[in-house]
């Protein structure tokens, strides 16, 4: 089991700062969505750089031109991309496709997928690396968890692995390990907290353990 860091709501330079405390302990960094729309994939590029030996997520969250986005993530040094499980199977195809050109991986993120199951089963078969369960921010604030639809793609999915995001604290990861993802994304429950670099460490012994 794997811990990736997500962030956010920060600049280059402040995504920086933070990695620079927790890198020991997380084994892959999160370009969020909010940075790339305001710093681009030059944030991808920087982070990569900074940090060479940690993979980096470009979360993209592609809904169109599947392969042509991930082509310009992975050249900017992305290990991993994302693409939404509500996106026409033509783009997660594209997806796929090209990042097997580019050896990179495809995580599809289920944010708004009505049927789960069905959707799982379907997106598992198209050969993507990564199936995510994920509560947004406005899912959060709605008190909305991801952990149930985590059983279900733990139940329906043979090939690709399976990870979690959204909202997930020191106190709620325990529950989250149990279930048995393949990869763990925390985002303020490491860089919401004062000592940061305590959190995460405390977070990797967790799920090292399994």
């Amino acid at each position: 089991m794997e811990l990736q860091l997500a962030l956010d709501l920060v600049d280059i330079p402040g995504a920086k700062e933070i990695v620079n405390e927790v890198a020991d302990y997380i084994d892959i960094v999160e370009i969020g969505t909010p940075i790339v729309i305001n710093e681009g994939l030059r944030a991808v590029k920087e982070l990569k750089e900074a940090f060479p030996s940690l993979r980096v997520l470009a979360d993209l969250k592609i809904m169109d031109a599947g392969g042509y986005e991930v082509m310009k993530a992975s050249e900017a040094g992305a290990s991993i991309i994302t693409v939404l499980g509500v996106s026409d199977d033509s783009t997660i195809r594209g997806a796929v496709e090209e990042a097997r050109k580019q050896n990179t991986k495809v995580m599809v993120d289920m944010i708004n997928v009505k049927d789960i199951e069905q959707r799982a089963k379907e997106i598992d078969q198209m050969g993507v690396d990564y199936i995510c369960v994920h509560s947004g921010y406005d899912h959060q604030a709605a008190g909305i968890s991801s952990f149930e639809d985590l059983l279900t793609i733990k139940r329906v999915v043979n090939r690709a692995k399976t990870a979690i995001a959204g909202g997930i604290k020191l106190s709620t990861l325990p529950q989250v390990i149990a279930a048995g993802p393949d990869l763990v994304i925390v985002g303020g429950g490491i860089t919401g907290q004062d000592d940061k670099r305590a959190a995460a460490s405390q977070m990797k012994q967790l799920v090292s353990q399994v």
